[in-house]
């Protein structure tokens, strides 16, 4: 008996199992483009990050605040995280600064600037999650869904033609089965990137969260001397 190729299985599908079989490949290139370019971003604005803080402490050691807003606001720390939340924290104590505002609205001034800019960023680091979650949670379903129209068909096919035994079905379920491992190796690499870019974010966010604590922290020991 001949071998049973993927190339005559992909013949004898039909339409149903190859639309299955064309949508998982969709999926899979759309996470696959979605895990790849999350993984360069993310590593881009970890890079942006720790050098940003490395120079920006400098300045706020030293008082130097004009120097610092300009630093966060440099086109080399577009994708950091800290940078954002930082630079719209400084430009708002800057402003109520200028405005002669009070102690207390310059500093809630400058919490809700950096909520704000902090919601922002994590929008922006969550994107493609969404993707990566439906991939990951539908794609063996989709699978699924094409093998048990696979295996209908195959008994079908069994109980036209009159012949019994595994042998007159095992070529349509070795079909059918082919949906449900695409479904299940789409999945995998989507739950993956899905896990790890979700602790990624949260290890961002909390990054943020520090920086803005010490930049408050900051002023607030400034206006004590």
């Amino acid at each position: 008996m001949g071998q049973f190729t993927f190339v005559e299985m992909w013949h004898s599908m039909g339409l149903l199992a190859k639309t299955v079989f064309v949508t998982l490949l969709i999926f899979s290139v759309w996470s696959l483009a979605v895990g790849i370019e999350r993984y360069f971003f993310y590593k881009r604005t970890q890079k942006q990050s720790s050098l940003f803080l490395k120079m920006v402490e400098k300045y706020l050691s030293e008082g130097k605040m004009e120097e610092a807003i300009e630093l966060a606001k440099n086109k080399k720390f577009k994708d950091s995280h800290v940078a954002q939340v930082l630079y719209a924290g400084l430009q708002e104590l800057t402003s109520q600064e200028a405005m002669g505002a009070s102690y207390e609205e310059k500093i809630e001034s400058a919490k809700r600037a950096i909520e704000r800019a902090r919601v922002m960023r994590i929008e922006k680091l969550k994107r493609g999650m969404t993707i990566l979650a439906t991939v990951g949670a539908t794609a063996p379903f989709v699978g699924l869904f094409g093998t048990v129209f696979g295996i209908i068909n195959a008994f079908q096919g069994m109980a036209a033609t009159g012949s019994g035994g595994i042998g007159a079905v095992a070529a349509g379920i070795a079909e059918a089965l082919v949906t449900t491992g695409t479904g299940i190796g789409v999945a995998i690499p989507a739950v993956w990137f899905f896990n790890l870019f979700t602790a990624r974010i949260e290890i961002f966010t909390n990054e943020m969260g520090n920086a803005a604590s010490e930049l408050i922290d900051f002023f607030i020991k400034k206006h004590g001397k």
